[in-house]
């Protein structure tokens, strides 16, 4: 019988002392986590809760290679993110928009090329479901308001960005190097993205934006449908200044995109 593992992410601030004195406060980042993670216990997962001050780079990336040595062809990993995210140069020249998306984790921000070489651990045949609720995170704040919007979103402010990318420069350039190596198909993987990659994601009073239509969406597992169907549902319910995006690699079959989402 397939076996299923979550990792859930939530971030409601960061270490100013790692960001230059920003601490990106946001409101509903843990909220998601928590019930992300019900939602996936629900569904039968072994689920893993990480939280803001738990939620550096070394645990997550601790949490996903744990899940890499259990799961193995056949089974699930479901992995969500909910804060800050980020851009920032990408050196290598494999962006389209020249700019790495990053999730803004507690210590430091993490490449989407890392979280790609994670989840290129996992055996063959292990399905893998991200949902991202943060800026930025179409392939994948000190509160600045969207457009349209009274929400702070969950942006890491550009001119922190810029700060931070040049206060480690050499770090994160000997990373982009290192990660040009690994690059590949992997496993197959299915991205629920809270927005495109030039689109900030809404944070919120009990859950972010992205999350809160995921949950009413989903209707604790009443809905029918594949993946493509969850998006499209989803997608019904976001306004215009924030288009959730669909996102695959690793070539997942018609089999895994037809499943209803969360199927072990």
């Amino acid at each position: 019988m397939p076996a299923g593992l979550s990792i859930h992410v939530g971030l409601n601030r960061v270490d100013p002392r790692r960001y230059g004195g920003w601490d990106g406060q946001l409101v509903a980042c843990e909220n998601d986590a928590r019930d992300m993670a019900a939602l996936a216990r629900a569904a039968g997962f072994d689920d893993t809760v990480i939280l803001t001050k738990e939620a550096t780079a070394d645990n997550i990336t601790d949490a996903l290679r744990t899940a890499a040595g259990k799961l193995g062809s056949g089974d699930i990993l479901l992995f969500t993110y909910s804060g800050h995210g980020g851009q920032m140069p990408d050196t290598e020249g494999d962006e389209p928009d020249e700019l790495d998306e990053t999730l803004v984790f507690f210590d430091r921000q993490f490449l989407d090329d890392e979280l790609h070489r994670e989840f290129g651990r996992f055996d063959d045949g292990v399905r893998v479901v991200s949902l991202l609720d943060c800026c930025h995170s179409g392939s994948a704040i000190e509160a600045v308001e969207a457009a349209g919007t009274q929400a702070a979103v969950r942006l890491m402010p550009v001119v922190e960005q810029q700060q931070d990318y040049e206060r480690n420069r050499q770090f994160f350039r000997e990373l982009q190097s290192e990660l040009r190596g690994t690059k590949g198909d992997g496993v197959p993987a299915v991205l629920i993205a809270a927005c495109q990659d030039d689109q900030v994601a809404s944070d919120g009073r009990i859950n972010g934006l992205f999350t809160e239509k995921l949950l009413r969406v989903w209707n604790q597992g009443a809905f029918s449908g594949g993946y493509a169907d969850f998006h499209r549902e989803i997608k019904k319910h976001m306004p215009a200044n924030q288009i959730p995006n669909l996102y695959t690699t690793g070539n997942p079959g018609a089999e895994f995109l037809g499943q209803k989402p969360f199927t072990i």
